[in-house]
């Protein structure tokens, strides 16, 4: 699913932001990233969905190369991958319903299945109630459930979620991991990066650790 070699990434002159890493993700796997602040998990982020261009080594997301991908290919690539923020990135003068159909609706998707996909992502995620609410109408977590529906609405293949829970407090940050424990029962792939000790422990799932540009 995810296969990463010798990969390496600089800004300017200054120490490597990624440093010669190497590691893989099994299709269907639920992997927590962690490590300090600047350790590199959101470059690394970036790099698997075809947001920042890295230096040397390989990245193959489902089989394709992403270093090789011009930039009217990467469409293809991030129809697999769905991005979940720590700062949610909803668009404020959208209701949460048009925050989700609009990430359908920039890939040409038709307005009916716009809407049948919408409710159902609602659903799954428990805010049918507040689909004709505003983001700043919003808790802290009933936003981050609006930003995971709208990863979830182009049923992706592989959920990045960058610290998804840093601005939570610890029982509704819980209550997202069980979200994201369920999404990867329904057989999605994903990775989750987090630095809380409660997030690590709560799970038993499969740890990589960077810290300084480094798999350690």
């Amino acid at each position: 699913m995810i296969q990463v070699f010798n990969l390496i990434k600089t800004y300017g002159g200054g120490a490597p932001a990624l440093a010669d890493i190497s590691f893989s993700v099994k299709d269907g796997e639920f992997v927590f990233l962690t490590g300090p602040s600047g350790a590199g998990k959101t470059t690394l982020f970036k790099i698997l969905f075809g947001g920042e261009k890295y230096d040397r080594g390989q990245v193959l997301v489902n089989g394709v190369n992403v270093g090789k991908l011009s930039e009217e290919n990467l469409f293809f690539l991030r129809r697999d991958i769905g991005v979940v923020f720590q700062d949610y990135k909803l668009l404020p003068k959208k209701t949460v319903f048009e925050n989700i159909s609009f990430a359908q609706e920039v890939i040409g998707v038709p307005s009916k299945t716009i809407r049948t996909r919408t409710w159902e992502v609602l659903k799954s995620v428990g805010l049918t109630p507040k689909k004709d609410a505003y983001p700043l109408q919003l808790s802290g977590g009933e936003q981050q459930r609006v930003a995971i529906a709208r990863a979830l609405v182009n049923n992706p293949k592989i959920i990045l979620a960058d610290e998804p829970t840093g601005n939570l407090d610890p029982e509704i940050s819980l209550k997202i991991l069980n979200l994201f424990e369920k999404i990867n029962q329904e057989g999605k792939t994903v990775i989750f990066a987090t630095h809380s000790l409660e997030m690590l422990r709560a799970q038993n799932h499969r740890l990589l650790t960077l810290n300084r540009g480094k798999i350690i």
